[in-house]
């Protein structure tokens, strides 16, 4: 069988760089900085759990990505695909058969050697119906998975899929030692280039460099990941040192005082994360289309974006992100229009509104979308209480049980459109026409008809109004001037610590 060589690791290209759009000089104070080998990373949520195959959240994932644990290949700055723990892949002609070989010499933190079993008890142990792999579909495809030998895996798809080789750089295809992997979630153990010391909940992660890992040894040997939720504390940790850099602070209106302190620099980047007022499609009155709507036609996404980003966000009209050649611009496609809502409302039965909650997780951007919505929706009747959830709950409530009206969050994930194509996913939203779409962003076998295939999902959610799509979350990072290496974009939530050193 012919074979065409997907990557090798000697051929992989570098990291980009990023726009600074604030630099300035390290002060003499930071020049001499003491700890050169130590950094503290400040983020704004705490994960539920350190096993980024056992959640959703992408909390989990900026701590554990590339750095506790690995995947095959993963993203870089760029969101290009990098070797790592696969030293090379190549894919039969057809796409069906794709024989990975392994790094040699890679061992777990605990000294277990990896081979090409862990592997394969990685991508079974996420495909186990009792699984909670938030991304089955990267496994779906697969028919079997075998081992040659210690250092080759070889697996056979059922099922032709495009997005195959994309889907084993998402943290959700991490690789696992089936010795260690039962206490992932609270004591992770992988081969990533800093381990585990300790997690004090409620405060902080502490790592410390591998220093038996398989790659270039880190410049940065102990690092802290704090929690800091209120946008207030980020900007008042920044300012008094307390944080050598913050990963997306909370407080946008900030950027102004942050910029004109000399020891600090901020970048504003670009995430993948469409912040969206999800509605619950399967329960009513959010089961009629034209409610959906009218509440879609009611918010004025500019203010909302003005209100909880200080405009820093880029508006959407579906759930893709402007950064893909797919993406269609969908902004005009919804008009805000409160007195035709409130006509729309009456039409489907409600001509004096009525009551709904809104559920919001903690993340300012949420909280103060979700003030701002909940003012517009008053205007068309619509009588909104608020309810803060904490992030568990949140997961808990409104992601795997589906209870709830209304909810705003960010979908950070790339290309994550395929969520609404899934069964009982918790926007309770179900549509053929949408299944066939994004069944041909799979099947497709050139760029075009991918693009093509993701437009006619983009096309579909936008009529349908399954959502109000709100804006893209944007990054703002601000870190110490001396620290090199923070992701100035977020293609996933990743902060990978083998990067940052200090000037």
């Amino acid at each position: 069988m012919m074979k065409r060589q997907i990557f090798t690791a000697a051929k992989a290209a570098g990291a980009a760089g990023f726009l600074t759009l604030a630099a300035v000089l390290p002060s003499p104070v930071l020049a001499q900085q003491g700890n050169r080998d130590s950094v503290t990373l400040c983020q704004t949520l705490e994960p539920p759990i350190l096993d980024p195959t056992g959640g959703a959240a992408a909390a989990i994932r900026e701590i554990t990505y590339d750095n506790i644990f690995e995947t095959l290949i993963a993203f870089d700055s760029a969101g290009r695909t990098q070797p790592r723990l696969a030293a090379s892949i190549s894919s039969s002609d057809d796409g069906m058969v794709h024989t990975i070989k392994l790094r040699t010499g890679v061992t777990f933190h605990d000294g277990t050697p990896l081979t090409s079993a862990d592997v394969k008890f990685s991508f079974e142990r996420a495909m186990a119906p009792d699984s909670k792999n938030s991304q089955k579909w990267i496994f779906a495809p697969i028919g079997s998975i075998e081992m040659p030998d210690a250092s080759t895996v070889v697996i056979t798809l059922k099922s032709f899929a495009g997005d195959f080789i994309e889907g084993l750089a998402w943290a959700d295809a991490s690789i696992f030692s089936a010795k260690s992997a039962d206490k992932a979630g609270t004591e992770p153990i992988g081969t990533g280039p800093y381990q585990f010391v300790r997690w004090n909940r409620g405060d902080r992660v502490i790592l410390k460099r591998n220093d038996a890992y398989w790659g270039a040894k880190p410049a940065i040997a102990n690092a802290i990941v704090r929690f800091i939720a209120d946008p207030q504390a980020q900007v008042a940790a920044l300012m008094a040192g307390d944080c050598d850099a913050h990963t997306n602070i909370g407080a946008p209106e900030a950027v102004a005082q942050l910029r004109a302190n000399a020891n600090l620099r901020v970048t504003i980047g670009r995430t993948e994360g469409e912040t969206i007022v999800a509605m619950n499609n399967s329960k009513a009155p959010f089961n009629d289309p034209r409610v959906r709507q009218a509440i879609s036609m009611a918010i004025d996404r500019a203010q909302v974006n003005e209100g909880a980003m200080s405009g820093f966000g880029t508006l959407i009209g579906t759930h893709f992100s402007p950064n893909h050649a797919a993406y269609l611009d969908l902004t005009g496609a919804v008009k805000f229009d409160p007195a035709a809502a409130r006509k729309l409302l009456a039409e489907a039965g409600f001509p004096n509104g009525f009551s709904a909650s809104l559920r919001l997780p903690p993340p300012s951007y949420a909280q103060r979308s979700g003030e701002v919505v909940a003012a517009m929706l008053a205007q068309i009747g619509i009588r909104v209480s608020i309810e803060p959830v904490q992030w568990a709950q949140w997961l808990e409530r409104v992601y795997r049980q589906r209870d709830y009206d209304m909810t705003i969050v960010a979908h950070v994930e790339p290309l994550d459109i395929n969520i609404y194509s899934r069964e009982g996913y918790y926007f309770g939203y179900a549509s053929d026409v949408l299944k066939d779409a994004i069944a041909r962003t799979k099947s497709a076998r050139t760029a075009e008809a991918r693009n093509a295939a993701f437009q006619d999902a983009q096309r579909r959610i936008s009529a349908d109004h399954v959502n109000v799509y709100l804006f893209m979350l944007p990054k703002i990072t601000v870190q110490k001037a001396g620290l090199k290496g923070m992701w100035a974009n977020w293609p996933v939530p990743a902060n990978p610590l083998g990067q940052l050193s200090w000037e």
